[in-house]
């Protein structure tokens, strides 16, 4: 992104700083304190100094030079460098030209620990409270020295300028991600190919794909349904699915998997309305109500008439006989 695309910056600058911005990120409470473009005049200095708090400095124009400790390093378009906490630092622009800088000025405090599951980590707000855990930590040891923005944190400012300019739905959780980016990406510029990194959540694809697979017709059961339609739907060949469902399901077929969600489908209908069983076996996907009773009868030994007689005046309070996805009788309370 090229320096005129931050212009925009300017027309309110304090657009972003009139905002009061704290969130949660995983276990940290994080809290905005300046967020903006600056530019500073040829030659001006920013005398040494140092703040209790992180402030990250991103140049998206011109140059000058910075000093991080007893250290001087030259400083350019596309580079970035963090200061904080307690990190004496020293600025200057350079003699003949400005220098622009993208300023985020951040508090960072951790939440008393909660107590610890001895569970397996499995939902994504685990996953993003690891993550967080993992940033911050390795934001604490960064170098100080500066880095080049290889990967484009400085673009973040622009898109939470815009959020806090048109407030549009979802600005404020779009702010929030823009300043969480500009954190990962910055620790992502010091990365070492050697380093241990995160790994992200992987499925079961198996499991994964026979799930979407019994969804799809647990969905779509009552119309005329082939295997051909479910594999498509899960971006398989019909030859993929078939090794699937006969792996997860050995003893039944595709056949045999749809006729039980029906007929699932048949009981709770028979209890839960007056409507007759021609209607019931049209509802379900079965194409006439003596279809239905051949098939449930064959399957169960009762026929849906019998099922809805004998478990009807049940309902409230006892035993209800119900299928189970093995295509038995279940007694759920």
């Amino acid at each position: 992104m090229s320096l005129f695309q931050y212009k925009e910056m300017y027309e309110r600058m304090d657009a972003l700083e009139r905002l009061d911005l704290t969130f949660h990120w995983g276990p940290y409470d994080i809290r905005v304190l300046h967020c903006h473009l600056v530019q500073f005049s040829p030659g001006k200095i920013i005398n040494f100094h140092m703040h209790a708090e992180y402030e990250f400095h991103f140049i998206p124009g011109g140059k000058g030079t910075v000093i991080l400790e007893d250290t001087q390093y030259p400083l350019g378009p596309g580079m970035f460098y963090l200061t904080g906490p307690n990190v004496l630092h020293y600025q200057e622009a350079d003699m003949r030209e400005p220098m622009e800088e993208l300023c985020l000025h951040i508090d960072i405090v951790k939440r008393p620990a909660s107590k610890q599951s001895s569970e397996p980590i499995s939902r994504s707000s685990d996953w993003e409270e690891l993550e967080a855990v993992n940033c911050i930590e390795k934001l604490q040891s960064l170098p100080t020295q500066p880095a080049m923005d290889k990967y484009m944190a400085m673009s973040c400012f622009v898109e939470a300028y815009r959020a806090a300019q048109h407030s549009y739905i979802g600005s404020y959780t779009t702010i929030k991600q823009a300043i969480i980016q500009i954190l990962l990406r910055s620790v992502r510029a010091y990365e070492k190919p050697e380093e241990d990194l995160l790994s992200i959540p992987t499925r079961n694809m198996k499991q994964y794909r026979y799930k979407l697979a019994i969804e799809y017709i647990r969905t779509n059961y009552a119309q005329q349904i082939s295997i051909d339609d479910v594999a498509q739907n899960l971006r398989l060949s019909t030859r993929q699915l078939q090794r699937l469902l006969k792996e997860m399901e050995p003893t039944q077929s595709f056949s045999q998997i749809v006729e039980v969600i029906r007929l699932s489908a048949v009981c709770k209908q028979l209890l839960a309305s007056d409507a007759s069983i021609e209607a019931i076996a049209l509802q379900c996907g079965f194409s006439s109500g003596n279809y239905l009773h051949s098939v449930f009868k064959q399957k169960y030994g009762i026929t849906p008439a019998q099922y809805r007689l004998e478990n009807q005046p049940r309902i409230n309070g006892s035993a209800v006989l119900q299928l189970n996805e093995g295509g038995a009788f279940t007694d759920e309370i």
